[in-house]
């Protein structure tokens, strides 16, 4: 499916509050596998989760001994539209609350209850079906805002999770407030938000290793189908694709796999008619990671995927947020530019331009480029080396 319509569906669905987006196991367990070392000995939080339908409760139940959780901790929602088990991952009459009011579940241990030998739902089902203290009703609505929902946060040391897509300015501004640790989904547009952005530039926030192949498949609600387009949605297995979704983490993130290895220098590329300088900003246009030039000592301009690639580790420091000199979005002509050349390989983040609304929202693509009331934006991070 073309981006265009993938990025159009996505900003739909936050504009109009849809938040119900329920991640795939698989997708989990692939971004978690490298994350085991800083899970051990650790209160997880999933706020945003209904234990009994949530694949966020069934990776971290089924793997609380091999993991070596200390406490999970999952709340449910009182207006989750499929509380009630259309998504049920324990399809057990009786054993989840009755009604649609909302509960949290607190596990401090799963034992071999059946005694197979082995430690997995079955476990777990035995646990949440005999264990009346694991499973409580919340007083209020399950709302990561509420009182009883910080007080549980408070407990925790690391919140997992995929949080309401209208509301992730708003729960990462907590996180931060309670000085947690987290890992959580987002859009990637979230990037060119202005309280994100400040964080990625105070090293607080950065991009985890992401979902196979850059697609999230997500399943939701049947009735929300007719939300999307088709090849968006697919009926057979109930799941949505979207491209432009990512984790955002402060969980330390290896890169050293996958370094950025620059291969042309500045005057190859300058031959090849690359680099252009903009007309409002001191730096050069470079339009693709790959052909970044190794041995430029200005400042650049560079796609924001460039934080795929990026963590604090990198020696980026980010000191200006957005735009030209003159206020106004970039623009470049080819030609002009000096250089000063350098032999290292590290960058520092000095700014990023816009491609966004005041709202964080792109009107429409065009093969493939975002463009704001008929006008081409460029999408960029400001770098350059230490």
């Amino acid at each position: 499916m073309k981006t265009k319509s993938l990025n159009k569906n996505l900003h739909k669905a936050s504009r109009a509050k849809f938040d119900e987006f329920y991640t795939q196991l698989g997708d989990i367990a692939n971004e978690l596998k490298h994350y085991r070392d800083q899970l051990h000995g650790k209160v997880i939080l999933c706020n945003c989760d209904d234990p009994f339908e949530s694949n966020f409760f069934k990776y971290f139940a089924a793997n609380f001994n091999t993991l070596g959780l200390k406490k999970l901790i999952a709340t449910s929602y009182l207006k989750s539209p499929i509380v009630g088990g259309q998504l049920p991952l324990f399809d057990i009459e009786g054993l989840k609350p009755n009604g649609k009011e909302p509960y949290v579940v607190e596990i401090n241990e799963v034992p071999d209850a059946n005694e197979d030998g082995a430690i997995n739902l079955d476990d777990v089902e035995i646990l949440l079906r005999h264990n009346k203290n694991v499973t409580m009703p919340l007083k209020g609505t399950g709302d990561f805002r509420s009182d009883e929902c910080i007080g549980l946060l408070k407990k925790a040391d690391i919140v997992i999770t995929n949080p309401p897509f209208s509301l992730f300015r708003e729960f990462v501004a907590q996180l931060v407030e309670y000085d947690k640790k987290f890992l959580i989904i987002g859009s990637k547009n979230a990037i060119t938000y202005k309280e994100i952005f400040k964080l990625i530039k105070e090293n607080k926030l950065w991009l985890g290793y992401g979902f196979a192949k850059g697609n999230a498949y997500f399943k939701i609600p049947p009735e929300k189908s007719r939300e999307f387009a088709a090849g968006v949605y697919d009926p057979n297995t109930g799941l949505v694709k979207f491209r432009n979704v990512g984790w955002f983490t402060n969980l330390y993130v290896d890169r050293s796999e996958d370094p950025i290895t620059p291969y042309l220098t500045y005057e190859q590329g300058r031959k090849k008619g690359l680099y252009p300088k903009y007309d409002n900003y001191d730096a050069i246009e470079v339009s693709k990671i790959a052909e970044m030039p190794s041995d430029y000592n200005g400042v650049m301009g560079v796609p924001i995927t460039f934080l795929d690639k990026w963590v604090p580790e990198s020696g980026i420091e980010i000191v200006k947020f957005r735009k030209g000199d003159d206020g106004k979005d970039l623009t470049f002509t080819r030609g002009g530019g000096g250089v000063s050349h350098t032999s290292e390989y590290s960058f520092a983040i000095v700014g990023q331009t816009g491609v966004i609304e005041p709202d964080g929202i792109c009107i429409e693509y065009k093969a493939g480029r975002p463009y704001i009331k008929g006008q081409r934006k460029y999408a960029r991070l400001f770098i350059k080396r230490i």
